[in-house]
């Protein structure tokens, strides 16, 4: 019996659920599924899963304030599930705290493929290292521990698209997407420049520790291990 806490499928489509649940446990993975968002809460703090894939329209509660209020007191990954394509900009934007998001219909080996990529990252950030950093994206203030950090606009969006999705690896072009919205016409380069100037300022509120994370030819990364909670 696999003792691993389950992936929580949260659909209230039972065909669908079922079929999540198969292709889940033939890659090897312990399920339990719910179809009503009212269990949800009471279900992760009884248990906490190692991923949640949570539809966006459920019963009882939907899945965006569920995602709000689990991120009051778990990091455990998120998937967001949604056929709502208008909702796509606010989970790509991870505002709600949702790690990754799947559009109905999707296939059910993309499913797994999202799953498996996600449980490679590690260990999410524990909510006491998540409280840590602080990021006001409407009064542009961020702070580390207490200590404001004196970014620019463009520093501030580039730290907080890396500490929404920790251990997930970005681009400099996805980067570049996030941080200008003028669609200016900017070198990948900028990106490294910009990074440069984030990891100083860091630095200064948290001697010792440096959370972003080069991967040569690749991009960078929000590496939760690098701040203990």
């Amino acid at each position: 019996m696999n003792s691993e806490p389950p992936i929580l499928i949260v659909e209230d489509e039972p065909k669908l659920a079922a079929l999540m649940r198969d292709y889940l446990v033939t890659a090897g993975y312990a399920c339990q599924c719910l179809d009503n968002g009212l269990d949800v809460l009471p279900a992760v703090r009884a248990r906490e899963p190692r991923l949640i894939l949570l539809d966006l329209m459920l019963p009882g509660r939907d899945g965006l304030e569920l995602c709000r209020e689990l991120r009051g007191f778990s990091a455990v990954p998120i998937v967001m599930i949604t056929a709502r394509v208008e909702e796509v900009d606010r989970l790509l934007g991870l505002d709600l705290g949702a790690d990754d998001y799947i559009c109905k219909p999707f296939s059910p080996r993309e499913m797994v493929a999202r799953v498996k990529a996600i449980l490679r990252r590690g260990p999410p950030l524990t909510v006491a290292a998540q409280a840590r950093l602080q990021i006001d994206e409407e009064r542009y203030r961020a702070s580390f521990d207490g200590i404001a950090l004196d970014l620019t606009p463009v520093e501030l969006r580039l730290l907080k698209t890396l500490a929404a999705a920790p251990g997930r690896v970005f681009s400099r072009d996805q980067l570049l997407d996030r941080l200008y919205s003028d669609h200016r016409v900017v070198t990948d380069r900028t990106v490294d420049s910009h990074i440069r100037n984030l990891r100083r300022k860091l630095a200064q509120a948290c001697p010792g520790q440096d959370p972003i994370q080069s991967l040569y030819g690749v991009g960078y990364k929000f590496e939760p291990g690098a701040i203990p909670g």
